[in-house]
């Protein structure tokens, strides 16, 4: 395997190792030229394992110009600009797992019918049912291990980009080895562990919660509140496979939107800008139909 160096983009901030004898590169990430000047960087930590590429090149490029063309409340210009740019990157990621320790407490609600007698507007009297709810206080303790948690540990992938194509099959976990990342892009890990675990800790909780409250019992639930502890918490180095496209659009190709393929789903996330006039004339049409089923309601 060749050597490699390392660049730092000036515009995004994400560290990219590219091979060695190349002097100049172009972002995956912005789209943004650099030269590449700095040695690779020693102190950072080594990856623990690698999800590989499933999705091959042309099929991740289909998916992203589909994901284009069919951003039907974007802008025209960016619904027409070219889709070509794709470059496969091994994106670092923590896999992060823990037991989870909780006390809850919520209002929980059950539904009976009440029958009830009332007049119409003839001067009948009719009986009618409703339903009524019945609250009752509900705490308890509740224990797991949540586990298959993964944040980014790049800058130039914020961790709303990876969620939005996740998951990942982490039944194809591989040992890192350098081979396997032979003819690719691999960036280096640009965030603390420090910062990933809080990133990591905040998304653990956050499903803790999910799922107490789908196990309460009882047609409604609110006021759900959880105080939850983690333990024995384990957070691994990774690399996973992403398709990466910097969309440039505009009269000067000066706007860039960035799209993700995963590398194994071909799952597409990605921020098109929204065209507030096709929208404004979605919501006239749609209140034009309102108003006029109900002048049509009127005159039957």
């Amino acid at each position: 395997m060749s050597a490699l160096s390392e660049f730092s983009c000036e515009s995004c901030g994400s560290l990219v190792q590219v091979e060695a004898h190349l002097r100049t590169a172009t972002c995956p990430y912005c789209a943004s030229p650099a030269v590449i000047e700095r040695p690779l960087s020693g102190g950072r930590p080594q990856p623990t394992f690698v999800l590989a590429f499933v999705l091959p090149h042309e099929a991740a490029l289909d998916a992203a110009r589909r994901w284009v063309r069919r951003a039907w409340f974007a802008k025209e210009a960016f619904r027409k600009a070219k889709v070509e740019a794709l470059r496969g990157i091994y994106v670092p990621a923590y896999l992060f797992s823990a037991a989870a320790h909780a006390d809850y407490s919520a209002q929980i609600g059950e539904n009976y019918q009440e029958t009830y007698t009332t007049t119409d507007s003839k001067g009948r009297t009719v009986t009618r049912t409703r339903t009524k709810t019945e609250w009752h206080t509900l705490s308890g303790r509740y224990a797991a291990y949540v586990s298959d948690v993964v944040v980014t540990a790049s800058r130039g992938i914020q961790n709303h980009e990876l969620e939005g194509v996740e998951p990942f099959d982490l039944r194809a976990l591989h040992r890192y080895s350098p081979r396997l990342l032979s003819g690719w892009i691999a960036e280096e890990a640009s965030m603390a562990a420090a910062e990933c675990r809080q990133l990591a800790i905040d998304e653990a909780m956050a499903e803790v919660h999910q799922r107490i409250a789908k196990i309460l019992p009882g047609d409604k639930q609110r006021g759900l509140q959880v105080s939850a502890r983690l333990e024995d918490i384990d957070q691994e180095l990774l690399l996973v496979p992403v398709w990466v496209l910097p969309v440039r659009w505009g009269e000067e190709q000066e706007q860039v939107v960035r799209v993700l393929v995963n590398g194994q789903s071909g799952a597409v996330f990605g921020k098109p800008p929204r065209s507030w006039v096709k929208i404004i004339a979605l919501v006239v049409v749609i209140l034009g139909l309102i108003i006029g089923g109900w002048l049509l309601a009127q005159h039957l």
